[in-house]
């Protein structure tokens, strides 16, 4: 009963007023249909200044390159101490061409290489995952990205077998959300990683943390609506189906994004200074 409690709460914080939706693309506002998450883990006082150092060299050379593709970087405030990378795509098709662009480029892949190598010394752990948009599974999900300055990632793994369970779970969170336009979220389904399987993440942009605490108060209007029999059917589904989940903060880090120049001009409250 405790874990399905947890599990209700922080849904109901999650989905609530603080609202929840993925990065969007430069030429198209809502969630990029293919997300490509880059993970550093640091080593113990490699971070802050030395980190942003070393990091700047990718964002020199792919801005002399005049790269297309922007990303976000985003610094943990919980758990391990990792960067994470945002890299968005209009599909699987964009994300081979750029890597095929790169390779083509030696000046360019030289230079990424040798940042690469530089950056490596601070690093005790990196990775790849890919994730894939799911829209029937998301609401509401047009977010100002550029306005953001924090990003609270939850991570839910699914157990073996029970992935319609999952599913029917989301759909009622959709269809109990679905009349109040503050609410919106993106869910996205892990294609290739390490132990990737049957993994989704949901990505909540805020523009301050204060936004956490509204969340937490959200959830008595979402039990309001649903009644108390959908929630106990909310909660055996997640019970059914769910394996662990963790929720986690981060910081956006402008200094080591690589963001397109239009947005110092769109949010200058936190693209300006850097």
């Amino acid at each position: 009963m405790k874990a399905r409690m947890a599990f209700l709460l922080v849904v109901c914080v999650l989905f609530g007023a603080t609202g929840i939706a993925a990065i969007a693309q430069d030429t198209q506002p809502g969630p990029a249909k293919v997300l490509v998450i880059d993970r550093e883990y640091l080593k113990p006082g490699k971070g802050g200044s030395l980190h942003e150092k070393t990091e700047a060299a990718f964002v020199k050379a792919l801005g002399d390159a005049k790269s297309a593709t922007h990303y976000i970087a985003l610094d943990s405030l919980s758990g391990e101490t990792r960067t994470l990378f945002f890299l968005p795509y209009d599909s699987f098709e964009a994300w081979g061409k750029e890597q095929e662009s790169i390779q083509a480029n030696t000046s360019l892949s030289s230079a990424l290489d040798q940042a690469t190598i530089d950056d490596g010394e601070l690093l005790s752990q990196a990775g790849t995952t890919v994730y894939l948009y799911h829209p029937e599974m998301s609401l509401h999900t047009t977010v100002e990205i550029p306005h953001m300055r924090y990003f609270e990632i939850s991570r839910y793994v699914i157990k073996p077998g029970h992935a319609q369970e999952w599913r029917e779970l989301a759909k009622l969170y959709v269809n109990g959300f679905e009349k109040m336009p503050e609410v919106h979220w993106a869910a996205y389904e892990s294609m290739y990683g390490e132990n990737n399987g049957g993994v989704w993440i949901v990505i909540n942009p805020m523009k301050s943390l204060d936004e956490v605490d509204k969340g937490l108060a959200s959830g008595k209007q979402f039990e309001s609506a649903v009644g108390e029999a959908s929630l106990k059917h909310l909660s055996e589904l997640a019970a059914t189906c769910i394996q662990s989940e963790q929720t986690n903060v981060f910081a956006v880090n402008t200094k080591i994004s690589y963001a397109a120049d239009e947005w110092a001009k769109t949010a200058p409250e936190v693209w300006g200074r850097h």
